[in-house]
């Protein structure tokens, strides 16, 4: 995807995001942000909820990253994985999709790969601290999504992330 349409979708995303009213799922399940990291489905809730996708998200933390080219969880990223571990367990109506996610530096396949090691170990992190494997999935988006779109470290540093994305657990 070249510069120029990554542009175009960037703005169109944060043009929609603008206009948007971010209390319009409240009390609709199945519905919610799902904007590529930032939530996910059947997130209704304030950051003031303890129990809600907003308050795992901005007092909890959704995201760890990663140095260049490592997929090894630095010591912040344990923290923050602790807390999620946390939250999960203490939340068994909510699983967990992680996203792993690279900079736009190397080939699209070595940052899938990349991407796929980085969620992995976001997984087993998780999965050592208590949360049930079959609550967890993983998925790899490489360099396809990322936050910050420029050829600059400031921006690398932000896309070489892990992203745990909250949903509905099937039955609750």
């Amino acid at each position: 995807m070249g510069f120029t349409s990554k542009t175009v979708i960037l703005c169109a995303g944060l043009a929609l995001a603008a206009c948007s009213n971010p209390d319009r799922f409240e009390g609709q399940a199945g519905l919610g942000a799902g904007n590529g990291g930032a939530g996910g489905a059947g997130m209704s809730g304030s950051a003031q909820d303890p129990t809600s996708g907003a308050y795992f998200q901005q007092a909890i933390g959704d995201r760890v990253l990663f140095a260049v080219d490592q997929s090894t969880l630095s010591n912040e990223a344990q923290a923050t994985l602790d807390r999620q571990a946390q939250w999960l367990i203490s939340n068994p109506e909510y699983d967990a999709i992680i996203e792993g996610h690279a900079d736009e530096q190397g080939t699209r396949e070595y940052n899938l790969a990349l991407g796929a090691r980085r969620a992995n170990a976001a997984q087993e992190y998780l999965v050592s601290r208590g949360v049930a494997g079959n609550r967890i999935e993983v998925v790899s988006y490489g360099k396809e999504r990322p936050l910050e779109i420029c050829s600059e470290e400031s921006c690398y540093r932000q896309n070489r992330r892990a992203v745990t994305v909250l949903t509905p657990r099937a039955g609750s």
